[in-house]
């Protein structure tokens, strides 16, 4: 039996190992980057920042902005953060606002797709605030852990240090590592008491992410596993947060061209009201309780 176990336990690994370089090469190819930068991402993503992403992190931003004293900067994590489009989007509306930034990090496990992001952000960005927005290349995993040694501080520095905390098309990859827990366990040492995870991945019920629908339905185990609204829910309820809200939504592709953004933006309402179970992405608003 001890020796069954240890081999299942030595397979397991291996076979999250092979995952983890192959979805290194694929997120570190030129055309990989290309889908996470401002300039090349499609007309998809730059729709949900403006319409329906961003107004989210604004909504959990204002919160936190009405807890603090004084003059105190926010401080915001993206973890897989690719080209950087949501942090940088954050930082920019925060800046048209006059709200002021402590900092601002965005971490991946690709270093081409961290790479991208410093040059998106030297780009787009105000010179003064380039000192204060940071990439760099950590795991999901590894966030508690080595955050605070790229960014030059103390473990105990940036424990209870973000006021948000945010993760896109992201988290699913933990689950497919068995890394899960330890994820969002960091996270939530990371977020401070009073403050906020905002989870968006992939809903495994959406059945056009499946790059080939015979196949899914033919050979599902074939098939990169997506977590289902509550397993995402569920973890982060375990590492200690309280679930604000969960559930699926956004009809609209990152990819996606104006004329597709100009039809699903019309026909999202109702595809939302009747069939939001079938939605594109899973949403799960997480507070650390004071």
């Amino acid at each position: 039996m001890g020796d069954a176990e240890g081999m299942n336990t030595s397979e397991s690994t291996s076979q999250s190992e092979l995952y983890r370089r192959r979805s290194l090469e694929e997120y570190s190819t030129e055309a990989a980057v290309q889908k996470y930068v401002n300039a090349s991402a499609g007309a998809g993503i730059a729709y949900l920042l403006q319409h329906v992403y961003g107004p989210l992190y604004e909504e959990q931003l204002d919160k936190v902005i009405n807890q603090k004293k004084g003059k105190e900067g926010l401080r915001i994590l993206e973890y897989g953060c690719g080209g950087g489009m949501n942090l940088i989007w954050i930082v920019k509306r925060l800046l048209d606002r006059q709200i002021n930034i402590d900092f601002a990090c965005g971490t991946d496990f690709s270093a081409k797709m961290v790479q991208a992001a410093n040059r998106e952000a030297s780009y787009t960005l105000p010179n003064a605030m380039r000192s204060k927005v940071f990439f760099y290349t950590v795991a999901n995993e590894d966030l508690g852990r080595d955050l605070p040694t790229f960014l030059g501080r103390r473990l105990g520095d940036l424990r209870d240090a973000f006021h948000l905390v945010l993760g896109v098309n992201t988290f699913r990859f933990c689950f497919r590592l068995g890394t899960q827990a330890e994820s969002a366990n960091g996270i939530f040492s990371l977020v401070r008491p009073g403050g906020y995870s905002v989870l968006i991945d992939m809903n495994r019920y959406y059945p056009f992410f499946r790059s080939r629908l015979g196949s899914a339905l033919t050979h599902p185990e074939d098939q990169p596993y997506l977590p289902s609204l509550d397993e995402y829910a569920t973890v982060f309820r375990d590492a200690g947060f309280d679930i604000e809200m969960s559930g699926n939504f956004c009809w609209v592709p990152h990819s996606a061209g104006p004329a597709e953004v100009a039809i699903l933006r019309a026909a999202s309402p109702v595809l939302q009201r009747l069939f939001s179970r079938f939605a594109m992405r899973s949403l799960v608003v997480a507070r650390k309780p004071w």
